[in-house]
């Protein structure tokens, strides 16, 4: 098999949390909603924990974490959810920058094709929006800001707590997409400011099909969103159905082991950046975004002359890599954030994904130089 470098897209279940799971699938197999017995209160018991868990890599209150399906869906709760409460106080303006994951622009668009006004702050070629451009897009009438934690193509971690600073004593709701920065870099999230945060389990060595809106209260209010989906009062109402307790459990025992074991994680990831840097620097790549600011487990880079479709069929045997979001990866249309960056054609045909996490083997960074070189020559 090959190595797996593509830790943006998903990531392997950590040992740990694979063993909750396990319990909660074959031992403890009750309905969180069963109430008359020990099996249903037991389940329940393991959802208020994987709660209580998240919510303190999350800087929140248990009570503030809503269940959901994964980001997506999360993203689409904040959103919509919201358009209610908009249309009721004539508060129907959107901020939101151009290298949103598409779960957010998608939403976003959607409301403005319902009459919401939608502005979109562009970025440069560090892939990092201005703050003060997001601030000086608020208007009175803006219902809501949305600005991800760490972009998903580059790894760049956006201004988080500038702009949520700016937004003090504004109405505006502040939504974060902290999908790929969650549990890796510990203090975005945790900014009071923040209204609500989507996550996700499985961008989190945690299962696919679980995460959360965390809706966080500003003085004893939630936000005031209405549910997308009805059926059941399960979630405050806001997320029906049949809570995945096995899912749940994972997630929660994945954020409290992101939390312990988070210095010893970033340092690994660090050190590998460097083997990395080292070993493809021979190669002059360009390296894309502000690398002051970027994830450490993350590279996005391009080699001049070779196209990124061909680097990755030379190198899969070797590695598994990708060239952008793994929910657009079907389409060869170029990538709406390394376009929105302003880079050229050519260069954005050229970037290819790296990236790696604290349970990597051992990646052989030479021999794909000599790969890699050796198709630069070709080409």
């Amino acid at each position: 098999m090959p190595i797996y470098l593509d830790n943006n897209a998903t990531t392997p279940l950590e040992p740990e949390v694979r063993d909750v799971m396990l319990h909660y699938f074959d031992v403890e197999y009750g309905n969180a909603g069963s109430r008359t017995h020990e099996f249903g209160s037991r389940a329940n018991k393991a959802v208020q924990l994987a709660r209580e868990q998240i919510a303190a890599l999350a800087g929140a209150d248990p009570t503030e974490v809503i269940f959901t399906s994964g980001a997506t869906e999360a993203n689409n709760l904040a959103i919509l959810g919201l358009a209610d409460h908009g249309r009721r106080t004539g508060r129907q303006h959107l901020v939101t920058s151009a290298i949103e994951h598409k779960a957010v622009l998608e939403p976003m668009k959607a409301l403005a094709g319902q009459g919401f006004e939608l502005t979109i702050v562009g970025v440069g070629q560090s892939g990092r929006v201005s703050a003060d451009d997001i601030l000086a897009a608020v208007r009175d009438d803006t219902l809501l800001v949305s600005v991800m934690h760490a972009n998903n193509e580059t790894g760049v971690v956006q201004p988080i707590g500038e702009i949520a600073n700016g937004l003090e004593g504004r109405q505006t709701y502040f939504h974060m997409d902290a999908v790929q920065g969650f549990g890796k870099e510990l203090e975005g999230p945790r900014h009071g400011r923040i209204d609500m945060l989507s996550v996700s389990a499985h961008k989190l060595f945690g299962p696919k099909g679980i995460g959360a809106l965390i809706a966080r209260r500003r003085g004893y209010e939630r936000p005031p969103l209405t549910p997308l989906l009805h059926g059941g009062g399960q979630e405050r109402g806001l997320r029906p159905g049949t809570l995945p307790v096995p899912l749940i459990a994972g997630f929660g025992a994945a954020a409290a082991i992101a939390i312990r074991d988070h210095d010893s994680r970033r340092l690994a990831c660090i050190a590998e950046r460097k083997r990395v840097l080292e070993v493809l620097g021979t190669l002059e790549p360009n390296l894309i975004g502000d690398q002051a600011h970027t994830l450490g487990h993350v590279l996005a880079l391009g080699f001049d002359g070779v196209d990124s479709e061909a680097l990755m069929l030379s190198l899969k045997d070797h590695v598994a890599i990708s060239n952008g979001s793994a929910c657009t990866s079907a389409s060869r249309e170029a990538s709406h954030v390394l376009t929105a960056m302003g880079l050229d054609r050519d260069l954005i045909d050229s970037v290819v994904r790296f990236s790696w996490s604290h349970l990597q083997v051992s990646t052989p960074w030479a021999e794909l130089a000599k790969e890699i070189r050796g198709l630069s020559i070709l080409v």
